[in-house]
Formats: structure tokens, sequence, C-alpha cells
């Protein structure tokens, strides 16, 4: 390291030698105390003017205690005075992106790492810098050098290569090698836990961070990578308040305020969420992935005209970007232009293009051309998306079959009867249940429009719950749960109803009574419902096969629901569906289970929408009729759909591709030739 020239006025040794011991005090106090700190460098300053180190921490005093100007103001002369300092370069890039100049602050990490390669910290902050200027390429480079930086030991040395290769079976080994030997080498925990989240073993991932934290609570690319893992697991809550913690000590970080955004959005905070985007992006306008995500909170919050705009500053910014054209496609409402049809089919000719871009680019071409009522060339390119998803995908049907017959034979009417007294009596949850695609969000809006009922959205918490009865099975199979259910006593089952209200709890944002989970894939888990939340209400939304199956063919899912990709298995998952419905409508009480079918809801509405509120034991309220005044925040592909006045047109959209959906009517068999009724099983 190149430290700073010494002072060039007369100094004797004696003076220097109290003036460095009067530094190193000041410096104890740094992050502790930083306005004590810099009252001491003052006085250190005032025996020894230009004193250059204490000149520096004075610096960073100022920028700690929360004005960066000043600490700019030192910096900047410091810096051209010591242009060979590690440190001063150092500073005055946290101090520059302290107040928004990043692009200054990638400059001066830059010279940092120049000067001392091995300035682990400043490839990391390189590297956040650097994702936020949306160039994905340099900053994955940095966060490797990051990693190599942060420790020289050799074995880590060959476990981040391994990483950088993506070998990573081969960083695995050696990182367990290394924590054989030494349990606590916190570098090698945390490179594991990444290993771990690369794999996709985000509860192992979770173990390993917190014994990090235990070790080093000051670690802060562990924390990070902590609050990244209880995202992913859906609890963006805790994941939130790690987050808050990080920016307390680096409240310009982009990555950690990313993140923020994107936990606040999960948990129903939109117009909190909108504001960190916006804020983000007036630093890093060129970033077109925060453009989407600031495109999708704006769609939410029903503002369509801005979230178009949103929308298209991302595609401006990276014109191959397959997702801002889906996301337009997605909002259901919006036309594509002619220009627009030729850009995106010229950017099917781009040999660059991934393979997420290819796909998502179709399926906006297929919703491009279903609205130029080209239903041939809309149907071929919703064909090309789904083959390509489909080939990336490894959803097995025969899987989801036999998860069916496997919950019907353990969840029986002698098991429900035996626990007729369990788990927790709270009436407070509405279940929405069914396919996706099938009139759930419009059914949601209608019932939220009630003075006592709130709608939240798709929750994750009772799947979340099923994972852990899961993982207690030790068994893969995604059934296994279920004996564990099974086995479990009444107060047992009561304390899983609670913590699943605690869990939703944080998604409420009024004192409504009631609320809504309208999760669709909850019907796998209806007999997890019943056993923890009895009172509960459970409705069945049910569409036409063919409408729905289609609906979700031209569907690009963001995460989840792979069985959408091909006729042959939406057919399996919805007669799955339908199977399994019977099955619990057959085992639990008469009228325990409330069907609601689409068609009917846009043709009869105020009845429909009487007998099912009727079913929750609440009154009619004239609002639910004008549901599409309401000013909720919705989240799903429908949102703008629900905010208008009900239409059949959605019916009978299917019809159009009838000539192409043969394979889809053999497969459904008896449940579409039964329709509405059920087939026997």
């Amino acid at each position: 390291m190149v430290a700073v020239k010494q002072p060039t006025t007369d100094v004797s040794r004696g003076e220097l030698v109290t003036a460095e011991a009067a530094l190193a005090r000041a410096a104890s106090i740094l992050f502790s105390d930083p306005g004590l700190c810099a009252e001491q460098v003052r006085e250190i300053l005032s025996l020894i003017p230009e004193y250059p180190p204490a000149l520096l921490l004075l610096a960073s005093a100022y920028r700690l205690s929360g004005d960066p100007m000043a600490a700019l103001h030192l910096l900047e002369p410091l810096t051209k005075k010591h242009a060979e300092s590690i440190n001063m370069h150092f500073e005055y890039g946290l101090a520059l992106a302290a107040v928004g100049r990043s692009g200054e602050a990638i400059t001066c990490f830059r010279r940092t790492v120049e000067l001392n390669p091995d300035h682990a910290q400043a490839w990391r902050l390189l590297g956040d810098y650097l994702l936020a200027m949306g160039d994905q390429v340099a900053a994955d480079a940095s966060y490797v050098r990051h990693v190599s930086a942060s420790s020289k030991d050799p074995l880590l040395l060959q476990a981040a290569n391994a990483m950088w290769r993506d070998d990573l079976p081969a960083a695995e080994r050696l990182l367990k090698q290394r924590l054989m030997q030494t349990p606590t080498d916190i570098p090698a925990i945390r490179m594991l836990a990444e290993v771990a989240m690369r794999l996709g073993r985000e509860q192992d991932a979770e173990h390993l961070l917190e014994r990090c934290l235990q070790l080093a609570p000051d670690f802060t690319a562990a924390r990070f990578n902590y609050a990244v893992v209880l995202h992913r697991r859906d609890r963006s809550a805790e994941a939130i308040r790690e987050l808050e913690q990080l920016l307390q000590s680096d409240p310009r970080n982009p990555s950690f305020r990313n993140l923020l955004a994107v936990a606040l959005s999960r948990i129903g905070e939109y117009s909190r969420s909108r504001e960190v985007y916006a804020e983000l992006l007036r630093e890093y306008p060129a970033n077109s992935k925060v453009w989407l995500s600031y495109g999708h909170v704006l769609k939410t919050l029903g503002q369509q005209g801005e979230c178009i705009d949103a929308y298209r500053r991302s595609i401006e910014y990276q014109p191959a970007f397959g997702e801002a054209y889906w996301s337009l496609a997605n909002l259901k409402t919006f036309r594509f232009s002619k220009a627009d049809l030729a850009t995106m089919q010229a950017q099917l000719l781009n040999t660059a293009l991934t393979a997420d871009d290819r796909v998502q680019l179709h399926f906006a071409l297929g919703k491009a051309y279903e609205d130029q009522a080209n239903y041939a060339q809309s149907f071929e390119h919703y064909a090309q998306g789904n083959n390509l998803s489909s080939d990336s995908s490894d959803y097995s049907a025969h899987q989801t079959t036999q998860r069916v017959m496997r919950l019907k034979h353990i969840l029986t009417r002698d098991l429900f009867m035996l626990r007729s007294d369990a788990g927790c009596r709270a009436p407070d949850p509405i279940f929405i249940v069914g396919m996706p695609r099938a009139g759930s969000t419009l059914l949601e809006q209608i019932l939220s429009s009630h003075s006592q009922i709130e709608g939240t959205s798709e929750l994750p918490v009772m799947i979340s719950l099923a994972k852990e009865l899961r993982s207690e099975a030790g068994k893969t199979e995604i059934a296994a749960y279920a004996e564990v259910l099974a086995s479990r006593s009444a107060a047992e089952l009561q304390e899983l109803g609670e913590r699943y209200l605690e869990q939703a709890r944080i998604y409420r944002k009024t004192d409504r009574p009631f609320f809504i989970d309208k999760m669709p894939n909850n019907f796998i888990h209806i007999g997890l419902i019943q056993l923890v939340l009895p009172n509960a209400k459970i409705i069945d939304a049910r569409r036409h096969p063919l409408g729905c199956c289609f609906s979700n063919l031209k569907q690009y899912y963001a995460r989840g629901q792979n069985f959408s990709y091909s006729l042959e298995n939406l057919a399996r998952y919805y007669r799955d569906y339908v199977e399994l419905m019977a099955h619990f409508e057959n085992v639990l009480p008469p009228g325990r289970i409330h069907r609601v079918f689409y068609e009917r809801t846009v043709t009869e509405t105020e009845p429909v929408v009487r007998e099912v509120l009727a079913y929750c034991g609440l009154e009619f309220d004239p609002q639910c009729l004008r549901f599409y005044e309401s000013q909720r925040p919705v989240r799903t592909a429908s949102s703008e759909q629900v905010r208008r006045p009900i239409s059949s047109e959605g019916t009978e959209q299917w019809l159009h591709y009838e000539q192409w959906l043969e394979p889809l009517k053999r497969e459904l068999g008896a449940v579409l030739e039964r329709y509405p009724d059920v087939p026997e099983f």
C-alpha cells in the first residue's frame, strides 16, 4: 500500500509521534462515533495543518456523519496531490458514491484496484456500481476478483477459480475440505454458501450464512447474501430487516437498494418500492433491468401510462430485451405498433440473442399477431415460445399424477374425521384455488371490493409450510409432506395454522376481518388447509378446460407453472387438478369447498357474487359489482383487465385456435366432455 506523504510543515519528530498516537485514538472511534472522531482530528490539524493522514480521516468522519459534500471538499485536492495513494482514491470513491456521482466513483474504485489489485472492498463496490450501471459482464468479473482478493489462501483461490468456471462440484469439494480442517474459516463458509445458492439449495445457504454472521456480524458481503437467500425463500420481511441494517452503513449502495425495492414489492409495499426504484433510476438512468422492475410496480399500482413508458425506456437501453417486450404484451390491453412488430422480428434474427430473450419475444409476438387476428402467425410464435421453454424444463407430468395419487391415498375421510377438532379456528383466510388463468384475479377483485374483505395477492406462505413438512419427511417426493402432516397432533396442527396467519400478516395492509390468499396452486394443499385452518373458506375458481388451458399456453411465467408449456402437459395437469378437487369434495364435509365457474361469473355476475358472499357468511355489498373502481394494487397478469367492467370476451378466445388444439382435446378426454360436471375417477 502506498502511504500518503508526511506534512511539509516544520514539525518535530516528537510532535509527529504525538500526532500519530492521537490520530490512532481518533480512528478507533470512527465508526462508533464519527462526530467525535472529526472533533479530535480537527484538534490534531490545529497543531499540524495539512497533515494528509488527518485530512483523510477527517473526510471519512464527515462522510460517516452524513456530510459527504464536506468530505469531497477535502478529498478532491488531496487525491490530486497524492495521486498514488490507495486510501485517498478509495475514500474519494466512497464520498462520490454517497452523493450520487456514481460514474466518478467507478473511476476512483478502478484506480484503487489498479494501485492495489488485492483491495477486496474496492472490487466489491466496483461490482455493485457497474451492476447498477447495467454492465453485468464487468460487474461479474469484479465480483470474482473480490472473492479472489478476499483471501490469498491457495485452496480458496482454487475454489474461486472453480466457481468462475462454473465447476460448482469442484468448488464445493474444496471448500468442504477446508472447513473440515478449519470449521471457522469465515471466507470459506461464505463461499460455500454462495455455491449452495447457485445450486438452488437455499436452506443450506441460509444455515451457512447464519453461521458466518454469528462469527463475523460485520461481514457485509455475507449479510447481503443472507438477505438474498431470505428473499428467495419468501421471507422478504426478514430480508428487508437485513438490508436496512446494511443501508445504515452504506446508504447509497445500489445493490442493497435494488434488492430492498424488490423485497418491498414482494410484501405489498408498492409505494415505497416505487420510490426506491425512482431514486435508483435518477442515479442510474441507463439500467434497463431497473426500468423493467419499476414498470412492474407501476403496473401493479394501476399507473398504466407510466408503466408503458418505463418498459419503453427498458427497451431503449437494451433493444434485445425480450422480457420488456413480453411485459408490454402481458398488460393484455396494450397494442404493439407495426414498427414494434418489425423490431421484434428483426431481433429474432440476432444470433447473439439469449435463450430467455428469444422465448419472451416469441410470446410477445404471439400476442401481437393475436391482436391483429392473424391467428396462424400468432399460434406459430406461441408454439415456438412454448417449445423452447419446454426444452429447458425438467417438468414431469407423470410425477404430478403420482403426487395426486399419493395425496388421495394419505389424506382420507378417516384422517379428516380423526382430526376434526384440530387446527387454528380463525376464520380470517379465504383461499381461492384452482388452475392459473381461471378467473381468480377477477374473483379476488370482486370480493376485495367488499368492506369486510381484504385482497392481498398470491401468498407463498402455505407452500412454504408444505416445504417445511417435506424437509422433515427426509424424502424428495413433492407429496412426502402428507405423511408428516398426517402424523401431527391437534396442538401441532393448531401451531401450523397460527404460523400461517402470522406469516401472512406482513402482506395485510388493512384491519378488515377477512383476507384473500389467491395462490392457485394451493389446490394441492387443501388437505393442509383443512387440517390447520378448518374454518378458512376455500373457493375453487374453475374455467372451461379449453379456455383455461389455452390461456395458460399463451402465458409466459417468470417462474413456476412449468406444466404450461405443452398442450399434453396442460391437459394432464388440468385432469389431475379436477381429480384431486373431486377427492377433497368427496372426503370433506358437504359444502366445504365452493366452486365458481368463470363463464357464469362474467354472464351472471350478481347471482354468483351473492352465492360466494353467502358461502363466506357475509351480506351482499353492491360495491362488489363496481369492482373495477377499486384502487387496490393488483400483481397478476390480469391486473389491467380487472380494472375494467366485466366482459365475456375472454371466454371465447380459444375458439380462434381450435384447429391447433386437438392434442389438448384428446388428452383432456372425459374432463372436457363432461364439463362443467366432473367424471368419475
